[in-house]
């Protein structure tokens, strides 16, 4: 079942479920595109091909909120606000160690294939964000990410870099025995046609982070 947050002729505000793509990588895995094309096809309606514009992602194994566009028009502006960095998306995360207080990491990312890692200015692309430390409980950290770019594998590969990888990253960390320890908790973004702030907030269901509740 669809968890729809939002909705209306211009936008689709939804949860993005643990395991499933952002779009398709042409596996068999259930993606988000294919998902909310045919819930509107069906709930519209619609003959022919649904249109609908993927503006920014989500890891397969990351849980949150997502918006999508629902025309072209729509899907031009988000990535406008997006580029100019007026699109807000925040995330918890539960991070290995103790951090001791509120932060910034600003590093120089670049992509390798699958994977990203922290370069130099020459080779990488700036990326910047600020946590803020919710509480610490057996060794492992709860953190607020207001992320301010968003490289590939940014969250992950920056915390992994500054010594406090997430817990159940095995690509950037070690193998744990959950999934990533992330969530999109929060996105907050002008409406491409009415100019309207939105802010839409989900925190993730008791038992994702496993040993922390509540969550803030």
């Amino acid at each position: 079942m669809i968890n729809i947050l939002y909705e209306d002729n211009h936008l689709l505000v939804v949860e993005k479920k643990v395991g499933v793509l952002s779009q398709s990588d042409g596996s068999n895995t259930p993606d988000m595109l294919t998902i909310l094309k045919k819930y509107i096809k069906e709930k519209y309606n619609k003959p022919g091909n649904v249109y609908l514009g993927l503006v920014h992602r989500l890891d397969k194994d990351v849980g949150g909120i997502m918006v999508f566009a629902k025309t072209s028009k729509a899907a031009r502006r988000l990535s406008e606000t997006i580029r100019n960095r007026e699109f807000k998306k925040t995330y918890l995360a539960v991070c290995k160690g103790i951090i001791e207080s509120n932060g910034k990491y600003q590093d120089y990312l670049k992509r390798l294939e699958y994977r990203s890692v922290v370069s130099n200015s020459k080779e990488g692309k700036l990326a910047v964000l600020e946590y803020k430390v919710l509480k610490v409980i057996n060794n492992n950290t709860l953190v607020k990410i207001n992320l301010e770019t968003g490289r590939y594998h940014q969250i992950r590969v920056q915390f992994s870099y500054h010594n406090h990888p997430l817990l159940g990253d095995e690509k950037y960390g070690s193998k744990g025995k959950y999934k990533i320890a992330l969530f999109a908790y929060k996105l907050e973004f002008t409406h491409p046609t009415t100019k309207e702030k939105m802010s839409f907030e989900l925190l993730p269901q008791e038992g994702y982070f496993n040993v922390f509740t509540p969550y803030v």
